[in-house]
């Protein structure tokens, strides 16, 4: 099977996997959520909603990594939101220069985080021996501490590991800005600020552009890199597939993590029959490798008890809360979007659409096509062009627009 249709066989896969949530008429869904973190640091304290969106909890100076020479690292637990508008603590890990200057840079970067366990946090896999988790860029983000710039790293699918829940995302990511710049070591109070993000974690960085005007309107963000960005999931919902798959793992992780963040609304684990509810315990706390190796070569029809194509308006919200294309808000920063104009994990259609919508309300918008039909290539053959906009941005240059 060619790279094109295995990618559009998930696309199919992970639709179908949500068409089948969608049809639940049974009792409310019992969700599985990650173990807590063995580190008290990452719970929530008792007095969590006297507490305004990215007001510092706690922080933590984390060890020095010889990755990252000459560079302080800190951990920051802040209060956010979750979907349903309920606080939660999140958390960013941040990297700085020692040699930085007062209020230089600070870019807001959301990692790509497939995971629905705990040690898929940042924080985690940055310290962690394993091969398999370990942050492969990691070493890529010299080329900016080494100009002065401080970086923030959100754990942008909160502290259930909702993987799937892209609101949230935007959410946590502005107020781990909001965060970042509230405490006063970081000397970044008045710094000019970005945030970039490929995949999922474009995803996140969209939506937190997007959200910003009505989320955090006091945040003066100068710019928004986002690249392979899932739109629209509903349009997921028209490739349906429910056939083996080799990375059938990941969809099925999906549906979990939205499982997560709306048990009331999204009954997913009461749609599995046996064999599923023990892949999904066997997944309850995994990262990207194991959530790929628990399901390999399965599909939908392996784990459901019910096939089910009957659309519940509710469970469907959910997937449409979670679409950008359908969010009517618009950024308030210029924007910079890159994809493969043939990606077959992402539908194009929704990128072009999105990116017509935000021109429309005014948006200072530049979209570069990378002629790769490769999702995760075109991420690596944007960044040129993606580093010299954000750097003109930190700069405060005008901003260059092809709508």
């Amino acid at each position: 099977m060619g790279k094109t249709t295995l990618r559009r066989t998930l696309i199919g896969v992970a639709a179908g996997l949500l068409l089948v949530a969608a049809g639940s008429e049974t009792a409310a869904a019992q969700p599985i959520y990650p173990k807590p973190d063995p580190d008290a640091f990452y719970a929530a304290p008792a007095d969590i909603a006297d507490h305004q969106p990215g007001d510092v909890l706690e922080t933590r100076a984390l060890p020095p990594l010889a990755v990252f020479p000459d560079t302080d690292i800190t951990l920051i637990k802040f209060r956010s939101t979750n979907s349903e508008g309920r606080p939660i603590a999140a958390t960013t890990t941040v990297l700085s220069p020692r040699n930085r200057p007062d209020n230089g840079p600070l870019l807001s970067y959301q990692t790509i985080i497939n995971g629905l366990g705990t040690e898929c946090a940042v924080s985690h896999v940055l310290y962690t021996s394993d091969p398999k988790l370990q942050v492969r860029e990691a070493p890529a983000y010299n080329v900016l501490l080494r100009r002065g710039w401080t970086i923030a790293m959100p754990d942008h699918l909160g502290p259930q590991f909702a993987y799937g829940a892209a609101r949230l995302g935007g959410q946590i990511t502005l107020d781990g800005i909001r965060a970042a710049q509230r405490l006063p070591q970081l000397r970044v109070s008045a710094s000019p600020v970005a945030m970039a993000g490929y995949s999922g974690g474009g995803m996140a960085t969209a939506w937190a552009a997007a959200l910003a005007p009505s989320y955090a309107p006091e945040l003066r963000v100068a710019g928004a890199a986002a690249g392979g960005v899932p739109m629209n999931l509903v349009t997921m919902l028209e490739g349906l597939g429910f056939g083996a798959h080799p990375v059938f793992g990941l969809a099925l992780a999906a549906g979990l993590g939205l499982e997560r963040e709306y048990p009331d609304r999204f009954p997913l684990s009461d749609q599995l029959n046996d064999r599923g509810l023990a892949v999904r315990q066997s997944m309850a706390n995994s990262c990207t490798n194991d959530l790929l190796t628990a399901a390999a070569g399965k599909g939908m029809i392996d784990f459901a008890k019910t096939t089910s194509m009957t659309q519940d308006p509710v469970a469907r919200k959910v997937v449409e809360d979670n679409s950008l294309q359908l969010f009517d808000g618009v950024p308030n920063m210029p924007v910079f979007e890159w994809h493969s104009p043939i990606d077959g994990l992402v539908p194009v259609d929704a990128i072009i659409d999105t990116d017509h919508r935000w021109c429309g309300a005014g948006v200072r918008l530049q979209s570069a096509a990378i002629p790769v039909p490769d999702h995760l290539t075109a991420a690596v053959l944007g960044l040129p062009e993606v580093m010299t906009w954000l750097d003109a941005r930190m700069r405060g240059e005008s901003a260059p627009s092809n709508c």
